[in-house]
């Protein structure tokens, strides 16, 4: 019982999701969001790309298919074994998957594009100077002139909208419940805390990191896009920033 308790909220809820994943409303807006990704580098195969927090690898596997180069790094085995298996049956060997926390990223100057789309892994931890080494080693990770692309759940929208949670307005963190599965498929429930951002937050830590421009566009789920301008009312912050 003390080893299960001692489990961190985003360690139990994804530890046997991989399998059900896919079938949450928010994973339908892939390939638009691949789109997005697309234009942002250029169109440019020769571009290495680094997904943290990559779940089932739906980014990644779909960035594989039209022909890049990419590792996903995630926490969770359950979710990895699922990106792997569907990365195996379309025989994508430009496609990685590698078990890795994201506080303990040790990448330096490797990748042209680093993603953190979907709360892949940022704004999950306990304190926000964790979610700071997140952002730290995504920078290290990339090439001088590459690209940090990050969506996160927005202080603002929690601000001026209700929350099926409870939302601090001091602290900027939301509590809140989600279902998940045991290891036998049965649902159970979770209580889960996020930290939510506002656009001067993450401009700043970005900055304090070395990106040089910082960028916030408007965020809609499967069609991010630079044509919309950010808003209260976009449940995220959709940022792009350049080292």
């Amino acid at each position: 019982m003390e080893g299960r308790l001692s489990k961190k909220w985003y360690v139990e809820l994804f530890e046997n999701f991989g399998e059900y994943y896919d079938n949450e409303p928010y994973t339908k807006g892939t390939k638009g969001e691949v789109d997005f990704i697309e234009k942002e580098i250029g169109y440019d195969k020769s571009k290495r790309i680094l997904d943290v927090g990559c779940g089932t690898g739906r980014h990644c596997i779909e960035l594989g298919r039209r022909g890049y180069n990419v590792v996903g790094v995630d926490l969770s085995k359950s979710m990895l074994d699922k990106a792997r298996r569907k990365s195996t049956e379309e025989n994508l060997h430009n496609v990685e998957f590698i078990q890795c926390d994201a506080r303990k990223l040790n990448c330096i100057d490797q990748f042209d594009l680093v993603l953190s789309i979907c709360e892949g892994a940022f704004s999950l931890m306990e304190t926000d100077e964790m979610d700071f080494q997140i952002l730290e080693n995504a920078s290290k990770a990339l090439k001088k002139g590459g690209k940090f692309i990050l969506t996160t759940p927005s202080a603002v929208y929690a601000l001026t909208h209700k929350l099926e949670g409870e939302f601090d307005i001091v602290t900027f963190r939301e509590e809140f419940k989600l279902e998940a599965f045991d290891g036998s498929g049965n649902k159970k429930t979770i209580d889960c805390e996020s930290r939510r951002y506002t656009y001067t937050e993450i401009d700043y830590l970005l900055r304090q990191i070395g990106f040089k421009r910082v960028e916030f566009l408007g965020f809609k789920l499967g069609a991010f896009s630079r044509e919309r301008e950010p808003s209260k009312d976009d449940y995220e912050l959709l940022v792009v920033a350049e080292k």
